[in-house]
Parts: C-alpha cells; structure tokens; sequence
C-alpha cells in the first residue's frame, strides 16, 4: 500500500481551529504517515494540511476531514512558495515553523540549529557581547532596552553564582509568539539561554512559563530532556542547567522583578530599581532576565554576525520583529518582517484589510497598556523610536483591530479594570488609582458624569504615568487617555448635562 506523508500542526492554535480532530480521524488511516509540525502561523487558514510535491510543499487550508481524498490524491492544493501572507515575510527567527518537527532535535540541527552556540564557544564572553553591540539587538519586550549593555552588565559582576532566567510570562492580549517559539522550535530557545549563559558565567537557567501556557510548558520539558541526553547543556567546559517553572497566573509576574520574586517563592511583586537584576537579581545574584522572543533572536546573531542583523530594519530598531495581527482582521496570524513597515501597510498586507462586514474604528499595539490609533495615525513606522516619540509602546508586538461596533467607554472602563485587577498593590498610583479611575469611567458608563470627571482622569492619568512603581501603573492611563482624546464624542455624549 502506498504511504502518503501529510503535516499537520501540533500547536495550541491550530489544535483550536480543528487539527486535533484531523489527526484523530486520519492517525487511524494506514495509508497516511502523519507528521505533527510546528504552525506557520497563517491561522485564518488553519486547519492547513501540507503534503510534498513536485516543487515542493503544496498546503489544502481550512481542511475537515472529509477532504483527505482530494488531498491523497493532490487535487486543488496550493504550493506553500506561493502564499502571499507567507512568502511577503522575511522570517529568520521564525524559519523553521511549519517545516520542522518541534521535538526532533536532529533536525534543528540539519536546519543550522546550534551554528550560533557553536560559534559562540569559539568566542571570549566580551566577545560574544561585542557582537551583541553590533547586532543593535534590543530586548523584544516592553522596555525595548539594548541587550549588549544588560550581558555587559552581568558579565562584568563578579560572583560565584550568575543566572539566566527567559520570561515566558507572555499576558499580553493578542500576542502568542512567545508560545508558539516553545511550542514550536523550544531548542531555538535553549541555544539562546546557552549563549547568554556562555557570554556572562552562568551556570543554571530558568524559564518562567505562564500558567496558561500548559502544552507550551510541557513541550519545553521535553525538550530540555532531550538537550541532556543529548550533553547538549554539558559540552565543551560549559555547564548549564536549565528549569521550567510555571507561574500563578499573575500578569504583574511579566515585570522582570515581579517575576524574580515568584521564582524565589515569594508573592509576585514589583521590586524598586535600582539595583536591576543583572547586578542584583534571583537570590541576590547577577541575573540576566529576557523575553523568549529576545532568547531566540540569539543564535541567529552569533550564527551569522552581529554585522548581518545590524543591517537589517531600521537606525533604532535594528533585525526584525513578530507582529501578532488579532481583532476584526480577516487573515490574523503570526507575521516576521524587518522593522520600518507602517502599521497601515502591515495591517493591508498581511491583514488583508477588515473582516467581512467590518469597519475600521481603531488599533491597539503593545497590549492592554497600548495606545489606541486611529485610522489617521496607521501611517506610523512599526519601530520603536517613532512609537516613543508618538507616546506608544510597540511593547510585544501585539496587534488588535477594533471595528466600528467597539463601544471605547466600555473599553477604556476595561482595560483601567484590568489593571485594578492585576496590580500587585505595591505602590499608591496603580494600587488606589486604578480603581478611582476604574470608577469615574463607570459613572461615565452609567450617564452619571461630568465634564470635571473628565478632567480628573486626566489628571489622576498623568500622576499614574509618572509616579507608578512599574509599567503596569505607568502605561494603564495611555489606552483610556488616547480613547478618549480620539474619540472624545462617544465620552461627552455620555455625560450628565
């Protein structure tokens, strides 16, 4: 009997969209060799099912399990070459999704896999963060900070102890590349922590994995397993141990601090600055903390040089960066291009535009503690200077469209809600303001308030901006803020009179 190999998605994404029930029904068919890839992350054509062709990958979308008989015998597919929302990209992080296994370790290494360790211990640590100076690497989280000058930092600390700690705590709406990194290819991730290990003398590493992030979780078990059988942590005079540790469900434990503090068993809460972890982090030892996304970028760095990645983007924000496109868009899904593109084009291109019978109001980038832009300010440079100098936060780079049914009340009432929920209660701003604001736009909500309520959020807005221990405090007032200075009708048309 002839075998017809098929690849399916194994990640939580396409598992929602249908997959599992694919591989349930079609695992049972001898006549198909089923391969559980990562996703490519075009998920409004997930389930997407692939099979080799003559020039390659051909992919069937949207697929239920009837439609195995076509796909068997090669009728209507799509060659992946061809997919304008994927071919559009230019994916270096993200290049083995959808191709590979996320679990086989060997191929990640046919596919360049460990080059940037390899040639990493060929350096001295300071040489490793000179590359990392020439790389303009910033950290992919909210701070944006330059790596180089954090691994300096730590490298040059002396202690007998040092620590690598990736910040999986990924609470953002509308951002999932952090999930789909340890869900997907988890040894990208662990040759990054291993090259940050190498650069500063450290010899245990830990990731913090959300709570909500169960399969992401065990996956990267797995494969931090397979790392040690493979001496892959235990090589070349360099020790490393690695540990996944689940959090509580805390978004505050997405503040480097916050999620020291959990890490050593603690409550999670903000911590003042300084001393900043890479002097003075877990148990009171130099301590490099980052993002996944940041990790990840690593190997790619030390693979090809500091030198390439500076070439790519922008002045201020050099490589690329994983824009997360969600909301009322017709094709959301993960998308990887050098930084420059406006928020428009990346919106039309790569969004398709609207869903159907949806009409644009407004986006939102960074989060819940993003700006909110309206339809005139699309044309912004996805970058982070020009997001500074708008008073945004490119932060993650979650993206989440809002249509013309979005009611902003409720929605600044939302997010200022969030944030009274999540506070860790450390400082005054967040902990009390949040909840007054909280309250003034639920007076506004229920036609009860005034124009001075109006004048008071702005003001209690710009003591929590400046005055919070942390960005959840600091950044809560920008999306309530800009909800209101763009849309200021649907707030006065709320008002008492």
């Amino acid at each position: 009997m002839k075998t017809t190999r098929l690849y399916l998605a194994n990640d939580t994404s396409s598992l929602a969209a249908g997959a599992g029930r694919l591989a349930e029904v079609w695992s049972k068919r001898p006549e198909i060799q089923l391969i559980r890839t990562s996703s490519r992350g075009a998920f409004f054509l997930e389930p997407m099912v692939e099979r080799d062709g003559p020039n390659g990958r051909e992919a069937w979308f949207n697929v239920a399990p009837d439609d195995v008989s076509r796909i068997l015998e090669g009728v209507g597919g799509t060659p992946v070459a061809t997919i304008p929302f994927l071919r559009q990209q230019t994916r270096f992080t993200f290049a083995n999704f959808g191709v590979t296994e996320p679990l086989a370790l060997d191929e990640y290494q046919k596919r360049g896999g460990l080059k940037g360790l390899a040639a990493a211990q060929n350096l001295s640590p300071e040489a490793i963060v000179e590359e990392l100076r020439l790389s303009g690497l910033r950290g992919r989280g909210g701070a944006a900070f330059p790596v180089w000058k954090k691994w300096q930092v730590a490298q040059q600390a002396q202690s007998e102890q040092k620590y690598v700690v990736a910040n999986a705590d990924e609470g953002d709406a509308g951002t999932y590349c952090d999930r789909m990194i340890m869900e997907g290819d988890p040894f990208r991730l662990i040759e990054g922590m291993m090259i940050c290990a190498r650069a500063i003398g450290a010899t245990k590493g830990y990731l913090y994995c959300r709570y909500e992030y169960p399969a992401a979780a065990k996956a990267m078990q797995f494969a931090i397993q397979k790392a040690r059988e493979a001496d892959l942590l235990d090589c070349d005079d360099d020790s490393f141990d690695l540990e996944v540790v689940v959090g509580a469900g805390s978004y505050v434990c997405g503040e480097e601090t916050a999620l020291l503090e959990s890490l050593e068993g603690r409550r999670g809460v903000v911590m003042a600055k300084p001393p900043y972890p890479a002097e003075s982090g877990l148990y009171d030892k130099p301590t490099i903390v980052s993002n996944v996304l940041t990790f990840a970028t690593i190997p790619n760095i030390l693979a090809n040089g500091g030198a390439w990645h500076g070439s790519l983007g922008t002045e201020g924000s050099r490589g690329t960066m994983a824009l997360q496109l969600g909301g009322r868009v017709k094709q959301p899904g993960l998308v990887e291009i050098p930084f420059g593109m406006t928020l428009r084009q990346a919106l039309e291109q790569f969004g398709g535009g609207m869903a159907p019978g949806a009409r644009f109001k407004a986006v939102q980038v960074g989060g819940p503690l993003g700006s909110l832009f309206p339809e005139s300010q699309l044309d912004i440079p996805i970058c982070y200077d020009a997001f500074a100098k708008a008073g945004a936060i490119l932060g993650h780079g979650g993206i989440v469209v809002y249509d013309d049914e979005t009611n902003m009340v409720e929605l600044a009432r939302h997010f200022m809600a969030f944030t009274a929920d999540e506070s860790c209660g450390k400082c005054t701003p967040c902990r009390v303001g949040s909840v007054r604001g909280r309250e003034i736009l639920e007076r506004i909500q229920s036609g009860l308030g005034t124009e001075a309520d109006l004048v008071l959020l702005s003001d209690l807005g710009e003591t929590m901006k400046s005055a919070s221990l942390c960005a959840l405090g600091g950044r809560a007032p920008y999306p309530v803020l800009t909800a209101i200075e763009h849309f200021p009708n649907e707030f006065r048309g709320r008002l008492k009179v």
